[in-house]
């Protein structure tokens, strides 16, 4: 299920990059800081919130917003671009419910291979000590 976060949602702030870029590197504002209020947004019910909250609560700041940073390009537009597939990505992915995990228990034949193993593996280790009443 693709999950697309509007635009009007999403808060947008740069600063200059680190990195590769050359004498663009001091001057031009390339990398992007995307703030997405979750408590606000109208694209979530209830229970999808607070699994979003749950999973990225790292990355949740003091107001509710997730943060995600890009400024892996040399670009403003492509950071931009980055950062937004990168946001619908990451809430996409929080939303995934995990399937359950029924407890089983091991079968009789796995118990007796792994005990045969085991007492293959001791008879190995006994047969390197060297023995001293020959």
């Amino acid at each position: 299920m693709p999950i697309v976060i509007p635009e009007s949602e999403i808060r947008l702030e740069f600063s200059r990059s680190g990195g590769k870029g050359g004498q663009n590197v001091n001057k031009v504002e390339s990398r992007v800081q995307l703030f997405w209020d979750l408590w606000a947004s109208r694209i979530l019910d209830d229970v999808g919130k607070a699994r979003v909250a749950a999973k990225l609560g790292s990355r949740m700041n003091e107001r509710g917003e997730i943060m995600i940073v890009a400024d892996s390009e040399r670009s403003q537009l492509q950071n931009r671009i980055v950062g937004v597939k990168r946001l619908n990505e990451v809430v996409r992915r929080a939303l995934v419910v995990p399937r359950l995990r029924r407890a089983t228990k091991p079968t009789r034949s796995s118990k007796e291979k792994r005990l045969e193993s085991k007492k293959k593996r001791s008879t190995i280790k006994k047969e390197r000590t060297k023995s001293f009443y020959l």
